[in-house]
């Protein structure tokens, strides 16, 4: 790689870790209210549950659309397009709120969720120039970022309600106001700061065979997804290891509270999550390029499997959830950061931002389900069983890998 290249690459991951601190402080902002904004404006607790599913909706729609106008005009225009959405369904939210509508604030919240994939497809972004063997560490680089955004976010959303109380908004829907201001300014950040954009100076730089129109479509995205073993692997890996974060992630603050622990202790567990979650990403991207996107995809698999057991039997002790949710945070960042430098690995430099939108759309719907499934079980069944199911989505993953590692050393 050259040195004007390796340049380029430095500015652009600068870039892309402002404005991935700006997203996820917008988004954790507005997130950390969003149930309780539903529950009053609907009237009824039952619906509060709807408020993250619309969220997760708007990310999953707008995933391959996204992923298709990046392949036309590259990442700069996509990422852009995101955080405007996303300032259009904060605005939207506030309104809703004011006028107590209760569909427009789903309207609003599906909307809010574009950018989460303005979040989401930014580490795509940060490999697009990133040396093979620094693909992952550049990945797991922009995921760390969001963690200073996810930690201050939601401890930022008392001051944003009081701050609007004076111009008749709910103090709930304060959050939404600011996250707009935020998102407008990630937006503005990229549109200006994104050049040249890493997409298109990538694709200038491949075989002519790739730079064909067809040979970038959507279409041939999902082809070359279907192609390749390794790719597959890649897109299951990010899908399982996000659903069987989110379902026991949801339903552990039910399970504490049931055992009697108050929202102070509630609140530290998830810190703890979430610190697992991004705050080691970047020594899982430099364990996947030194020892490989497998061996890192099988770490997942095992932390994420020790996290279900600790979870699943701890049994109202405190510590153990809290260790049980610290390790659950850690196999997710080992299986997005490997999963996501795999599959990087495995298409074409062409094909790349259609299979990486076909990834998060995948993610995103299964853990939608993944999600709405897990209150399900906890209701019928218990939080122990809930772990156990998710524990169990993670054998084929484990199977997959293992083919696909005796596949490729037999070859």
């Amino acid at each position: 790689m050259g040195a004007d290249v390796v340049a380029l690459q430095r500015r652009t991951q600068r870039v892309l870790v402002a404005s991935q601190i700006l997203g996820g402080l917008g988004t954790a902002t507005g997130i950390a209210l969003a149930a309780v904004l539903a529950k009053q404006v609907s009237g009824d607790e039952a619906l509060s549950g709807l408020a993250s599913t619309a969220s997760v909706a708007g990310t999953a729609v707008l995933s391959v659309p996204l992923a298709a106008l990046m392949n036309a005009r590259g990442r700069r225009a996509g990422l852009v397009l995101a955080y405007l959405i996303g300032v259009a369904g904060a605005v939207l939210t506030v309104i809703a709120a004011v006028a107590g509508s209760f569909p427009l604030l789903l309207v609003g919240l599906a909307g809010f969720g574009a950018a989460s994939s303005a979040n989401l497809q930014a580490r795509y972004a940060a490999a697009d120039l990133a040396a093979p063997d620094r693909r992952a560490r550049a990945i797991s680089t922009v995921v760390w970022a969001t963690t200073i955004g996810a930690v201050l976010g939601p401890n930022i959303a008392a001051p944003a309600g009081r701050s609007v109380s004076g111009f008749g908004i709910p103090k709930e829907a304060g959050p939404f106001v600011w996250a707009a201001g935020v998102f407008l300014l990630s937006a503005a950040l990229v549109q200006i700061m994104l050049r040249p954009d890493p997409l298109l100076t990538a694709r200038a730089a491949a075989p002519a065979e790739e730079r064909r129109p067809e040979a970038r479509s959507v279409r041939a995205g999902f082809a070359a997804v279907a192609a390749s073993p390794r790719a597959r692997l890649a897109l299951v890996t990010v899908a399982v290891s996000h659903t069987a974060m989110v379902s026991v992630m949801s339903m552990t603050p039910v399970d504490l509270q049931h055992h009697g622990a108050g929202i102070q202790l509630i609140g530290l567990v998830i810190s703890g999550h979430i610190t697992g979650m991004y705050a080691f990403s970047p020594v899982m991207g430099r364990l996947a390029d030194r020892f490989g996107r497998l061996t890192v995809i099988g770490l997942a698999v095992g932390l994420l499997a020790c996290a279900a057991l600790l979870a699943g039997t701890a049994d109202g002790s405190r510590a153990q959830s809290a260790a049980g949710l610290f390790t659950l945070g850690l196999g997710w960042s080992a299986g997005l950061v490997a999963g996501s430098a795999l599959l990087t690995d495995s298409v074409p430099q062409a094909a790349r931002a259609a299979a990486q939108g076909l990834s998060d759309l995948t993610t995103s719907l299964s853990a939608g389900v993944g999600g709405a499934t897990a209150g399900l079980v906890v209701a019928t069944a218990s939080y122990a069983w809930l772990n156990l199911a998710a524990a169990c989505l993670l054998l084929p993953l484990g199977a997959l890998a293992l083919f696909t590692r005796r596949t490729a050393q037999q070859a």
